[in-house]
């Protein structure tokens, strides 16, 4: 709290006790005039703000927010590079208070969200995104588009980007594909399965869009082979073969990864299951 250190009210009634108040208050007065000195523009607090830090910080414009939440405070201070200190911290001289502060270019209260936004801070690359809407369920779903959005954005700057529109899938197939040649049996079975499998995605992107899946990935499969782009698909707005790369179409190759390596271990725990129930079902006695 940006307030006088407490002082019992009973220690009112004498002159001692009144004389003590006097220079608490004094004191937390030119507490406040330092942080005016170091050119603050921005005060946030936990708690409450006593009406004089308040009249003073005030005339300054300086402006000042209580009543913040810890969680807040802290990512505040991240985003600027300053530090949080106790009420106490402010009887330090105003070189130590200095080294403290943080910066950054703006902030101000954007009145049409009622919130207080700081830009460009000095400290750590942070960002708030405000999620609302109408009901509750729709600020929840909105709120879950946000959180995968971000994740991907995180992901994208960890493992780099992949063309999307199913146009890797494709290209992964017609690799796979090529495979097939050197395999025989159920091995080769299986190449097929995971060819058809790869090439699901790009068929259900172009049914939602409403084209025929069949023919879209013909064209699409012969453009790449033809013109050894693995970064073309079909431009779900007009239908034609485009370059996904161009269009900003792209996904994280993390995302992609995993993905893949999750449907292969769903797939393998799946022939496992099968194959151990048969070997039970060979093993039981006939009149059974």
């Amino acid at each position: 709290a940006l307030e006088p250190e407490e002082f019992e009210e009973e220690a009112l009634a004498t002159e001692t006790g009144v004389a003590r108040y006097l220079a608490l208050r004094e004191e937390f007065k030119q507490n406040v005039e330092k942080i005016v000195s170091l050119g603050v523009n921005l005060v946030l607090v936990d708690r409450g703000v006593d009406d004089l830090a308040e009249e003073i910080l005030t005339e300054a414009g300086i402006m000042v927010l209580h009543r913040v939440s810890f969680k807040e405070l802290r990512k505040a201070a991240e985003l600027t590079g300053a530090r949080m200190i106790k009420r106490t911290g402010l009887k330090r001289n105003p070189a130590d208070l200095a080294r403290l502060l943080g910066q950054a270019d703006r902030a101000f209260e954007d009145e049409r969200l009622e919130q207080v936004r700081i830009l460009g801070g000095r400290g750590k690359p942070l960002a708030t995104i405000v999620v609302g809407a109408a009901t509750k369920e729709i600020v929840g779903e909105r709120e879950r588009m946000a959180k995968d959005a971000a994740a991907a954005a995180q992901a994208a700057l960890k493992g780099g980007l992949v063309p999307g529109g199913g146009a890797i899938e494709l290209a992964l197939a017609s690799e796979v594909a090529r495979a097939r040649s050197e395999v025989r049996g159920m091995a080769a079975y299986g190449i097929d399965c995971l060819v058809e499998a790869l090439k699901r995605p790009f068929s259900q992107i172009v049914s939602n869009a409403g084209f025929n899946p069949l023919e879209k990935l013909g064209d699409v499969m012969a453009a790449q082979a033809e013109k050894q782009r693995d970064s073309l698909a079909i431009d779900c707005d007009t239908g034609e073969v485009r370059d996904m790369f161009e269009l900003g179409v792209l996904d994280p190759a993390l995302v992609k990864f995993y993905a893949l390596r999750a449907a292969v271990e769903v797939a393998e725990a799946i022939l496992r299951i099968d194959t151990i129930i048969k070997k039970r079902e060979k093993a039981m006695p006939e009149n059974n």
